[in-house]
């Protein structure tokens, strides 16, 4: 899943067989208010009270969500912090903290409207003024992540409980954009102090800090003036960081852990020790990124070569363990912006592969690359096994420190993973567009790709043009010779089946409704 980030940029984090980024730096100090106390069981501590026992191998670097909320980590966030709006199951924008919006006749002002009496966890009151000091920081903030997904808000007015947001074109995305991943809001009053609030989180959300030891534990209780408390039915939650993925499950079988993340590869195990395995639907894909500005990628038979050369089925037969899917695109099938007519685009054919690379003044061999990646991932593998069939030699390279080199745009060949945003336009730009933290060619986009993404931004999500609209983006952004699709596998988790369903909006964990009883 991606989701870590250096200042000013974006970096991804890695499962097992997927990327992790190497992570920043965290404060060494233990923040410590009044703890909880934890106790053995599967479902309850001492006292009878339903406590989730989540173990994360995507746990937070940062709990400033201006920080560390725009990838993976947002899941865990979101037990802190609430946005203006949420996912549905559909993927469709529905009320959070907002109870409803509007926009104006033109389409470049958007209003939200807040509910009533809401504050957070500090007693600051939940208003338009927060929701203003939200967005002005993820704006200006210097190690902000989600900087470059806000450029069409322009300003912003706050009216009591009515935030009014002033675009810089229009853009019918908004509702979508400021979910859960871009904009979970803190306390003005907290976020005062970013270094603070990155040591003791404030939210409207769920759930309340009660202790927190950076990058280790996080021990949080129900948030009585969370607005939907009602359909909260966990009173405690324990959050620790994943010890090795091999050893989770066990944890899950002893009671240590009543929930967690896992890798395709524990899947049959977790199955087989009588766990829930809940596939959780998501927009995750991942692609090799090719660095159109360096040779050999400035000649584009080369491009076109190593497209032909890939052969998805393997990444899935080899990564996945039946889970995951080939694709071509930054989108999984089905999704409202996969495009179906670039489905077949760039089959595998190594002879065509060679072919080309013939044609561009190559023999086998003379083309010599360094594949440069954050850790050791067997997507790399594939990659330089693949290749070395058409004459490619591939020296996989494992930097640490792999994300300033790729996000200053040094690199010439990497890997990435994106779990890619509620806004599908976003994820669009993000890898296709000029200063697209994931294009590794930058400033290069593919031609005609502002135009049709602008018509998206111009399109609204209810309009019958919206699905071709967007599709009609993908395939524009998909004529870019940066990234090559490999592809995508949904999130896996495993739980206790005491732990009841939860609800399978794409990307998100949403606990409302969700219950914690006796096995």
């Amino acid at each position: 899943m991606s989701g870590r980030l250096t200042p000013r940029s974006r970096r991804a984090a890695f499962r097992p067989g997927r990327l992790r980024a190497a992570a920043l730096g965290t404060a060494l100090a233990t923040v410590l208010v009044p703890a909880l106390s934890a106790c053995g069981g599967d479902a309850s501590t001492a006292g009878g009270s339903a406590t989730l026992k989540w173990a994360s191998s995507y746990f937070p670097t940062h709990w400033d969500p201006v920080v560390g909320g725009s990838g993976a980590q947002f899941r865990e966030l979101a037990l802190v912090y609430a946005s203006l709006t949420r996912t549905d199951a559909t993927g469709k924008a529905v009320p959070d903290l907002a109870k409803s919006w509007e926009y104006n006749a033109k389409g470049d002002q958007i209003t939200f409207h807040l509910r009533p009496g809401l504050k957070f966890s500090d007693g600051t009151p939940v208003d338009a003024t927060a929701v203003k000091a939200a967005i002005v920081r993820a704006q200006k903030q210097k190690n902000s992540a989600l900087f470059g997904d806000l450029t069409s808000i322009k300003s912003v007015d706050a009216n009591g409980l009515d935030a009014v947001l002033h675009l810089s074109q229009v853009d019918y995305q908004i509702p979508q954009l400021l979910g859960e991943r871009v904009l979970q809001i803190a306390s003005p009053k907290a976020a005062a102090s970013p270094t603070k609030l990155d040591q003791n989180p404030v939210g409207a959300g769920p759930f309340t800090v009660t202790q927190l030891v950076p990058g280790t534990k996080v021990l949080l209780k129900k948030n009585p003036d969370y607005w939907d408390a009602k359909n909260i039915h966990i009173d405690n939650v324990e959050l620790t960081s994943a010890p090795d993925a091999a050893t989770v499950v066990s944890g899950l079988q002893t009671g240590v852990y009543n929930f967690a993340d896992i890798a395709p590869s524990q899947a049959e195990a977790a199955k087989k020790a009588g766990l829930d395995v809940f596939v959780q639907p998501g927009f995750n894909a991942n692609n090799i990124s090719l660095n159109v500005n360096k040779a050999p990628f400035n000649n584009s038979k080369v491009v076109d070569a190593v497209r032909y050369a890939i052969n998805r089925q393997e990444f899935v037969d080899k990564l996945t363990f039946g889970y995951g899917s080939a694709t071509n695109q930054p989108f999984p099938k089905g999704y409202v912006a996969y495009d179906p007519q670039s489905a077949n685009d760039y089959a595998y054919d190594p002879a065509k592969s060679k072919q080309l690379l013939s044609e561009a003044g190559y023999k086998a061999g003379q083309i010599k690359l360094d594949l440069v990646i954050p850790a050791e991932d067997p997507q790399a593998e594939v990659v330089q096994a693949q290749l070395a069939k058409v004459g490619i030699t591939v020296n996989i390279k494992v930097d640490k420190n792999w994300a300033t080199p790729f996000f200053a745009k040094d690199l010439t060949l990497s890997l990435y993973g994106t779990t890619g945003r509620d806004s599908a336009a976003q994820t669009l730009t993000a890898h296709f567009g000029p200063n697209g933290p994931l294009n590794l060619s930058s400033p290069y986009e593919p031609s005609g790709f502002e135009a049709a993404i602008a018509k998206v931004r111009q399109t609204p999500l209810d309009s019958p043009d919206y699905a071709k609209a967007l599709q009609a983006a993908t395939r524009a952004g998909l004529q870019s010779k940066a990234l090559v699709f490999t592809y995508s596998s949904p999130n896996l988790i495993a739980k206790s089946k005491s732990i009841s369903a939860l609800p399978k909006n794409p990307a998100h964990i949403d606990w409302t409704g969700v219950t914690i009883g006796a096995n």
